[in-house]
């Protein structure tokens, strides 16, 4: 039967490093479970730069998106309050007809087409 150490975890959180490290020299099992956490740290470190620029890409796409946006939104209604004819039908609650807008219409309201 394997008695294996348990102390591993409670040093490398809580206690020094130099605790550690004297723990390590004397336990076989301890030195393994850090040798895993060591490869596994390597890993996080080497994968890290691809990870930060995918976050910095996506920051970047969502702050452009809302750019976008806010120059549609100002821009739409920046056209609607210049122009006036627009601007007073819509306030007073009328609707916009194909004449308002500058179509040619017939007599009944309907575009005219030649």
């Amino acid at each position: 039967m394997d008695n294996k150490c348990s102390k591993y975890e409670g040093l490398f959180i809580f206690s020094e490093e130099e605790k550690l490290n004297e723990h390590l020299n004397e336990c076989e099992s301890c030195r393994k479970e850090h040798e895993k956490m060591q490869k596994i740290s390597d890993l996080i470190q080497e994968v890290k730069p691809y990870y930060l620029k995918k976050q910095n890409r996506l920051r970047k796409m969502r702050a452009v998106a809302a750019v976008l946006f806010i120059m549609l939104f100002s821009t739409t209604f920046g056209l609607i309050y210049t122009n006036e004819d627009l601007s007073e039908s819509l306030m007073y609650g009328e609707t916009l007809t194909a004449e308002d807008l500058g179509f040619p219409v017939d007599s009944y309201g309907l575009l005219m087409v030649d």
